[in-house]
């Protein structure tokens, strides 16, 4: 599918497709992971946040007691294995480099239900990389520009690898509308370094 093509079948739709975003994971409850998930809850989504300090995680509860109206649900784990296990999207908030992001790609490949969607903020990083890495390439994605904060302005980019599911990819971006942002949709331009479950020309599928 070519690039305008996905960014008409991300064009928003009052109809709801086929997989539609309800749950949200958070991995990792510094102070934009936390962020994020309140922004998630306030915005009506049922999520689960994840972090290894409970210190972490006792704030984003007390942050979440504060909100109004609290229309979604927030919980909050130990483990990530806890927290993808019914997800529908996964967004991290590990370190922007390689091997960070590498190390939970895998991890949350192996333990998320096949249907879940990995979204990483990276402005340094090819998604299609990242994505050969795991056995669910055609629904990873990533944003570039200012996910985690409220505030932020800058124009917010939808990249995706070549290999990208189309009715994901429409998900992701209803799912980053409802949130207030605007993404556009692009096609990975990034060089891959890694590629590894890639054999032959690809495109999306719809």
């Amino acid at each position: 599918m070519s690039e305008a093509a996905a960014e008409g079948a991300a064009g928003l739709d009052p109809v709801p497709g086929p997989f539609a975003i309800r749950a949200v994971a958070v991995i990792g409850a510094g102070r934009v992971g936390r962020e994020f998930a309140l922004v998630c809850a306030a915005a009506g989504f049922d999520v689960t946040l994840e972090d290894v300090m409970p210190a972490n995680l006792r704030r984003a509860q007390e942050e979440y007691a504060e909100l109004a109206p609290q229309r979604g649900i927030l919980r909050v784990v130990l483990t990530v294995e806890d927290a993808v296990r019914a997800a529908d999207v996964v967004v991290d908030f590990v370190p922007d480099e390689l091997e960070s992001k590498l190390e939970i790609f895998c991890l949350v490949d192996r333990m998320a239900p096949p249907k879940t969607v990995l979204l990483t903020p990276s402005d340094a990083l090819s998604i299609t990389d990242l994505a050969s890495c795991t056995y669910r390439g055609e629904r990873c994605f990533a944003v570039r520009g200012g996910l985690a904060l409220r505030t932020d302005d800058r124009a917010l980019r939808l990249v995706y690898p070549k290999s990208a599911e189309a009715v994901a990819l429409r998900a992701v971006s209803e799912f980053l509308r409802v949130l207030g942002r605007e993404p556009r949709v692009e096609e990975d331009r990034d060089a891959p370094m890694l590629v590894k479950n890639v054999s032959g020309p690809q495109t999306m599928r719809g």
